[in-house]
């Protein structure tokens, strides 16, 4: 029987003792959990995680190893992943490494054998707190220490972002998007080429006068991890751009959209991740399961006179899942609509977004 040597350590003093594997390393984060049933490589590649200890609910992962076509980004975010039962003997034709040779070789510490119903209860009622991760000797006044001396990073979006400028060509192109990349996932960029679009992927702190001499007829402003308010950069730069180009923002892009026309935004006790949300489109009255991965919200209070108004709504929590500016040709969503949990529900904004160019 393999011995418990990996402890999970929550800053309230609560302790969580398991297995490793992955890295054989330590860290301190913030931790955070996910309803997803599947798609544990998509969020492991996802650069919205920086910084954060992933939990997943779903109790089995690793059965189907890692695929080199199913990465969202070739980042491996979180700081660590959490567990019930891995499984390292993948079944699947497909697979090239297993979970954890990948966290190992991208330095990110696992732990398994958690009782993850419990943790993620506490999450739930109590929010996301920082942890630490580390061998099973440590003691907790000397894990509340390391959290307490670890500051809290504020600079995820220039780690995830792109250093230069990169391109996704498509055959018979309509029109030219430029991305700006603040933890872009390479779905988006494939949706956008499947709806004609030859895309070019920017640096999150790319001017507007940069970007206005690429002459392309829209702008997207992708998903990305933290506050919305660390990214001042983009946020001047939807200044600027406004009423000047199609908008299309996406999770993080939605929120920086809001904070570019005056609104706020606020931190969720405990965020939405999974692919499992209802989301009412106020438009059609429709609703639509969405995928989502964040942990700010749009105060719908602030919207008043920013131009913007509310076009999606969490049935959940009743958050502002959707922004639009008719006039300006603008919108946004909370949500993942690449993500397709549904698993077409999200297509129509992309297809939203080409109207808008042609018009």
């Amino acid at each position: 029987m393999k011995e418990l040597k990996r402890k999970l350590i929550l800053e309230d003093g609560s302790v969580y003792t398991g297995y490793g594997f992955g890295a054989d390393s330590e860290c301190v984060a913030e931790i955070v959990f996910n309803t997803s049933m599947a798609g544990y490589q998509e969020i492991v590649s996802d650069p919205s995680y920086t910084d954060q200890a992933v939990v997943l609910s779903y109790p089995l992962i690793g059965n189907y190893g890692i695929t080199d076509e199913d990465y969202e980004s070739r980042i491996i975010s979180p700081k660590a992943l959490i567990v019930r039962d891995y499984n390292d003997f993948p079944s699947n034709f497909r697979y090239t490494k297993t979970l954890s040779e990948l966290l190992s070789e991208n330095g990110v510490p696992g732990i398994s054998g958690i009782d993850t119903r419990k943790l993620v209860r506490s999450i739930r009622d109590h929010g996301t707190r920082r942890v630490l991760i580390a061998n099973d000797d440590i003691n907790v006044s000397e894990a509340l220490e390391k959290i307490k001396e670890t500051p809290v990073p504020h600079d995820a979006v220039r780690r995830v972002s792109c250093k230069k400028r990169w391109y996704s060509r498509t055959s018979n192109p309509k029109f030219t998007v430029v991305a700006v990349d603040c933890g872009i996932k390479l779905n988006i960029v494939r949706m956008l080429n499947r709806h004609g679009c030859n895309v070019t992927v920017v640096p999150y702190d790319t001017s507007f006068e940069e970007i206005r001499l690429m002459n392309p007829d829209g702008l997207l402003i992708s998903n990305g991890p933290g506050d919305p308010e660390d990214v001042p950069e983009v946020i001047d730069l939807l200044k600027e751009a406004r009423g000047k180009l199609p908008i299309f923002g996406i999770c993080l892009g939605h929120q920086l959209l809001a904070l570019s026309a005056g609104a706020k935004t606020y931190k969720l006790k405990f965020g939405h991740r999974g692919g499992n949300h209802p989301v009412k489109n106020i438009e059609t009255g429709r609703i639509e399961m969405t995928s989502q991965n964040h942990s700010y919200a749009v105060d719908e209070d602030s919207l008043k006179e920013t131009g913007f108004t509310a076009s999606h709504i969490n049935l959940l929590d009743h958050t502002v899942e959707g922004l639009s500016c008719e006039e300006d040709k603008i919108f946004s969503v909370q949500f993942h609509p690449e993500g397709a949990p549904g698993p077409n529900e999200g297509e129509y904004l992309f297809s939203r977004f080409i109207e808008n160019m042609e018009r």
